[in-house]
């Protein structure tokens, strides 16, 4: 899926997504309809001693009829040879052209190692859940991966962005942004050329405040790997926090462009034309997102975080009761979580309970948000500005600009 993601021309959906169909006997056509994707790409793996046997097929998701089939043999330390292979005879099947970028995009696993490759992606699955829990454990996996390949640059970059995100919402302490800094430092040692290092480092420079190197690390990532999700998420995520809201929105919408299942980009991009003046276009990405949440939601019920972005498009769509709902689902399944409990506070602040939206304000600054800057930005919380619990609270945060 990775090395896929790379092929200009070929729109990948998430891993998230496509594997939550792995033990579901459904026909194509309707993973396709649910996935909203054209082709649906099947296969066996066999193993018999050291040695393996591929067989994948591309199945084309309307008709339901096979569009391509090859099976492909090696031995079991060459995978990563035979993975680079199906993906270029995929490119070939779908008539993709590849330039000598797209290429080394594919040979861009980066490790022989299974058991690192393996950590990596189940930790890069977990990453983008937000949630204590879930950096928690992406983390860990990042952390073996780099213990069973020391030289696997994606690994860092994945330790990198942990380190970061505990260091702005669970963990205030320098000890976690010198981890950021390090691990970050080491991915693009390790590989100059790899986008997601940059990414990685981009994001930590943010934190320090060296805010034109960390734009000038997101734009490099941005040219090395113009279809990174990544990049453009992330860099949006730091543009809002510097109030930079046009430059916010555009990013979260070439984000969703890269990866048109994600929920999160939209309903973000939504919350920043609201606060651009642009109710139409603020609508229209909250409705889109919703409805990718819900879809979403469908297959990963437990999902706090589709939960709670999509209760705050909910509400602001008009759908309280549905917001409502969502929200304390969302915080009936996780009871410690710092950005669960931001997000709440945003929504109930929005839907005019301002005890409440300060309780779970305070719970989610006692649970590790620390850093101000996002919550002077963030619209959500305008109702509670003039409580004197919520100048309180804002008072007692750190100022990254200090």
């Amino acid at each position: 899926i990775i090395a896929l993601g790379k092929v200009p021309g070929l729109q990948v959906v998430a891993r998230s997504a496509s594997f939550a169909f792995r033990q579901q006997s459904l026909d194509p056509r309707e993973i396709g309809k649910r996935l909203n994707a054209d082709v649906i790409l099947e296969g066996t793996v066999r193993r018999s001693s050291s040695r393996m046997r591929v067989n994948a097929e591309l199945v084309d998701a309307r008709s339901g009829l096979n569009l391509w089939s090859e099976g492909f043999e090696g031995k079991l330390e060459d995978i990563f040879v035979v993975q680079d292979d199906i993906a270029r005879h995929i490119a070939t099947a779908l008539r993709l052209k590849l330039g000598s970028r797209q290429v080394r995009g594919i040979r861009s696993v980066q490790t022989h190692n299974v058991d690192a490759y393996r950590h990596y992606v189940q930790g890069r699955h977990l990453f983008y859940q937000f949630s204590r829990p879930s950096i928690e454990a992406a983390l860990g996996l990042f952390q073996q991966a780099v213990a069973a390949d020391p030289s696997y640059a994606l690994a860092y970059c994945g330790m990198a962005n942990c380190y970061s995100y505990i260091y702005v919402y669970l963990d205030h302490a320098e000890e976690n942004l010198q981890a950021a800094i390090q691990s970050s430092r080491e991915a693009i040692e390790l590989d100059p050329l790899l986008a997601e290092g940059y990414v990685a480092y981009g994001w930590v420079l943010s934190l320090t405040e060296r805010l034109e190197e960390a734009e000038a690390a997101f734009d490099k990532a941005i040219d090395l790997d113009p279809k990174l999700f990544e990049a453009r998420f992330l860099y949006g995520r730091v543009s809002f926090a510097q109030g930079k809201l046009e430059k916010a929105a555009r990013l979260y919408e070439e984000a969703n462009r890269r990866r048109p299942e994600d929920f999160q980009s939209l309903l973000l991009a939504g919350q920043v034309y609201d606060d651009l003046g642009e109710d139409v276009r603020s609508r229209e990405m909250r409705w889109r997102g919703v409805l990718l949440a819900e879809k979403h939601l469908e297959l990963n019920p437990h999902d706090t975080r589709a939960l709670s972005l999509g209760a705050n498009g909910l509400v602001a769509l008009g759908e309280r009761k549905k917001g409502l709902q969502w929200i304390e689902k969302a915080l009936q399944l996780e009871s410690d979580d710092a950005m669960l409990f931001y997000n709440a506070a945003c929504i109930y602040a929005l839907t005019d309970m301002p005890a409440k939206a300060l309780d779970l304000l305070e719970r989610s600054i006692e649970a590790g948000i620390t850093h101000r800057d996002w919550l002077e930005n963030d619209s959500n919380l305008d109702p509670l500005r003039e409580e004197p619990r919520f100048k309180e609270l804002i008072a007692g945060l750190l100022d990254p600009r200090s």
